[in-house]
């Protein structure tokens, strides 16, 4: 090699790096991923989403917009495994699910991902800089050491809710539980605030009866990994930022609020399901002629499947309420002729003031309109973050896993939601036994929206977090440079060849 060409080799800039990221096959688990790829695209990165054929055809309106943005962002489709024992055909993501004897059946399934995501990674000519796994995919940890890759684990909740799990497990407060009663109350250990849960809440991701193995691996996943990704913000949680990078002893990144790489309704609506245009186009008509802050927006997530009952009970409360409100079913909510039937004569009886959306539409859209100005939610942690992003005060409705200690998060530390009631969680298609009436719902909505010290106060502090929210996202803010110092650090380590 001539001088010349030895001194532009010696000072040329590395390549990009290229992140592999592992989403779990679940829409409050892949979307922010999702939005993660985004963000590393649009700051110079490679970004590959590692998925599977069903779930790959959802994320098409992904990768077309990235293609038209030019973005280095790609969906890469792994074969997903035939002939699972308990696991009927076709079934490749956790919403697919219609019984809970199907999941631990799913989850053996994704473990056979490993080697296919192996054998395409030894197949690229340049080794990947990192891969970002869901904290749940703790068989990805086999495939990294296996090829040298370093790698992260995200975990989808607040950073207050993983810092409460890492100390249960530290400190032994799962064994503490197992043996008490279900409203028996203990305080988490190491937290710089006080929490309080109960056995039927105590934090814990895949710690139910049957699910011990998976559990271990996912836990065992985390100790070894090179640090993790937070979807959140250190003007809305530093203290347990803090707090969660010295128990876990390694670097944490807090990069979020991921929602706000959405900037147009285009990007909004391609990162969950697919929405009917004129559907979309009716709803944001409906909004339009609202006052500014007037409506609550009431979504159960992904999962949450209302039955007949406790669907009623809400249908009655917003209609108690007074408040103007949209109000989203899921389509296998509504099957049985009978609340077909109910959810027209409320219609009827709401008309203008009242709109229910069947299907799914781009909850972004919905929380980042004018006229919205609450919001009931199942207190998943993309929900109440997306909430929080825009300003919207909630009330908080949680069912399971995270959701109970991201409600304690949003209600006694932030002060931006009223409570529900609800003190036990339920399993997905079990609702029916959860002890909320049409009263509550009326109630926690009438006071959300309504007048007075606190509702004004929690709408104040709603906005300032929201404030605080987009300055994160932006040059000069926390979650911006934080993204820049994971580019970075990746960006000098480089790929090997494959």
């Amino acid at each position: 090699m001539a001088p010349a060409e030895e001194l532009t080799a010696a000072t040329r800039a590395p390549p990009p790096p290229h992140f592999v990221i592992v989403p779990l096959v679940a829409q409050g688990h892949t979307i922010p991923m999702v939005d993660l790829a985004r963000l590393l695209a649009e700051r110079g990165a490679r970004a590959s989403l590692v998925t599977t054929p069903v779930n790959g055809a959802r994320l098409r309106g992904v990768a077309d917009q990235a293609a038209r943005a030019k973005l280095a962002l790609e969906v890469v489709e792994l074969p997903f495994p035939a002939g699972v024992d308990g696991l009927p055909p076709g079934i490749e993501n956790v919403d697919q699910v219609t019984d809970n004897d199907h999941f631990v059946p799913l989850f053996d399934a994704l473990q056979r991902l490993a080697g296919p995501l192996e054998a395409y990674l030894r197949g690229l000519a340049v080794r990947p800089s990192c891969i970002i796994s869901d904290w749940c995919n703790g068989w990805t940890a086999g495939v990294a050491r296996s090829l040298g890759i370093p790698r992260l684990f995200f975990h989808g909740p607040s950073c207050f809710y993983s810092l409460c799990d890492l100390n249960s497990v530290d400190h032994g407060l799962h064994k503490q539980t197992a043996a008490a009663g279900d409203q028996e109350k203990f305080v988490v250990p190491g937290m710089p605030v006080h929490v309080e849960v109960t056995k039927a809440t105590a934090p814990g991701f895949l710690n139910s009866p049957g699910w011990e193995a998976l559990y271990v691996e996912c836990v065992e996943a985390m100790r070894t990994a090179d640090g993790a990704v937070v979807n959140t913000f250190l003007d809305l949680e530093d203290q347990f930022v803090a707090c969660y990078e010295a128990a876990l002893g390694k670097p944490v990144w807090t990069l979020g609020p991921f929602c706000l790489a959405n900037k147009d309704a285009e990007a909004m609506a391609s990162r969950g399901n697919k929405t009917d245009a004129v559907q979309q186009s009716a709803v944001t008509a409906w909004l339009d002629t609202k006052d500014t802050d007037s409506v609550v927006y009431v979504s159960f997530g992904s999962l949450v499947r209302k039955l007949p009952k406790l669907l009623f009970e809400v249908g009655h409360g917003l209609e108690d309420s007074g408040k103007p409100f949209i109000w989203v079913v899921k389509e296998p909510e509504v099957a049985a002729p009978e609340v077909r039937e109910w959810l027209e004569a409320l219609e009827a009886r709401t008309a203008g003031r009242g709109l229910v959306v069947r299907g799914w539409v781009p909850q972004l859209a919905m929380l980042s309109h004018r006229a919205v100005g609450g919001f009931v939610t199942h207190c998943g942690w993309n929900s109440l973050l997306e909430s929080i992003a825009h300003g919207v005060p909630v009330v908080t409705w949680p069912h399971f896993a995270d959701q109970f200690l991201n409600e304690r998060l949003v209600v006694d530390v932030l002060g931006v939601g009223v409570p529900i009631g609800v003190t036990a969680p339920v399993m997905i298609f079990d609702d029916e036994n959860m002890p909320v009436g049409r009263e509550d719902v009326a109630r926690a909505v009438s006071a959300l929206m309504g007048g007075g010290a606190e509702a004004d106060e929690r709408r104040r502090k709603a906005k300032e977090y929201g404030e605080k929210a987009h300055m994160a996202m932006e040059k000069g803010g926390s979650s911006y440079e934080n993204l820049t110092q994971l580019i970075e650090c990746f960006r000098q380590r480089g790929g090997k060849e494959g």
